[in-house]
C-alpha cells in the first residue's frame, strides 16, 4: 500500500477528483496549505501598495491506494492538475506500514 499526496492549485482540485473516480478512488482527503517552490512567491499590488506574497495557496490531497494502482493514479493526478506553468505542484508517494478501519477493525487494503 502506499500513501500518495499531491500539492496543486486549488482550482483543479474538482478536475483531480473527478477524474480519479473512474479509477475506483473512493476515498481522498483535502488540506488547504500554503507554500512556495520556484515561484518563489509573487508581488502584488492591494489598494495601490505593493507587498510581496512569500506564500501562495495550495490545496494538499491525500490518498491511500494498492500497490497495483499507484501509476495509475500519479498520471491521472498530473494530466488533471496539468496547467503547463510554472506551480503545478507536486507528487509524493510513501509506503504505508499498516492501514485500519476503525469502525470495522479491517485491515491493510480491506481498510482502503
Amino acid at each position: 500500500m502506499k500513501l500518495i499526496m499531491a500539492i496543486i492549485k486549488p482550482f483543479k482540485l474538482d478536475e483531480v477528483r473527478e477524474a480519479l473516480t473512474p479509477l475506483g478512488i473512493q476515498g481522498l482527503t483535502v488540506s488547504e496549505v500554503k507554500g512556495f517552490g520556484r515561484q518563489k512567491g509573487q508581488t502584488e499590488i492591494y489598494r495601490g501598495a505593493e507587498y510581496v506574497v512569500n506564500f501562495l495557496p495550495k490545496v494538499k490531497l491525500e490518498v491511500a491506494v494498492n500497490d497495483d494502482l499507484v501509476d495509475r493514479v500519479i498520471e491521472t493526478i498530473q494530466q488533471a492538475a496539468k496547467t503547463g506553468k510554472i506551480g503545478d505542484g507536486k507528487i509524493f508517494v510513501f509506503e504505508i506500514q499498516k492501514a485500519v478501519r476503525i469502525r470495522t477493525g479491517e485491515t491493510n487494503t480491506d481498510a482502503l
